[in-house]
């Protein structure tokens, strides 16, 4: 009885030791891809509609966005760490679909970065101390 125990405890392996097989990768990847595209759908849902019912307030749709953009790189770090975790337990097919899935949240990210960027542009560069604007309309003032 004892033997037999110690053959069971002396089989057990960890699991990065082998490769994962290929039906339970596949279907891993097909339900992490499925759960992140309805949680990341239904919260960017919502801060859309945030942003709509705003109604054009400037300071609640500011916030609506930059919430939206830091639910987004929480998000990427997740997917990274999922990554990470499928590239440990050797699952490529899930490693590669979480990858691909980064790529997409990483460009969303930028995109909506950008976005918020350029509907804010910064303000105009102060003139220089030895500046004195020209009232003539000739365009040569001394």
């Amino acid at each position: 009885m004892t033997h037999e125990l110690r053959a069971r405890l002396a089989r057990r392996s960890w699991p990065w030791s082998n490769t994962t097989s290929r039906g339970s990768d596949i279907a891993t990847a097909v339900m992490l891809l499925i759960v992140e595209v309805l949680v990341f759908g239904w919260t960017m849902f919502g801060y859309g509609m945030d942003g709509w019912a705003a109604q054009g307030n400037r300071e609640e749709t500011d916030e609506a966005d930059l919430a939206s953009i830091a639910f987004m790189q929480h998000f990427l770090i997740a997917v990274l760490v999922l990554f990470a975790l499928a590239t440990l337990a050797r699952a490529p097919w899930a490693a590669v679909l979480q990858l691909l899935t980064a790529g997409a949240v990483a460009m969303m990210l930028v995109l909506s970065q950008h976005a918020y960027e350029q509907s804010h542009p910064g303000p105009a560069p102060t003139p220089s101390a030895g500046y004195s604007p020209c009232y003539s309309g000739s365009g040569r003032c001394n």
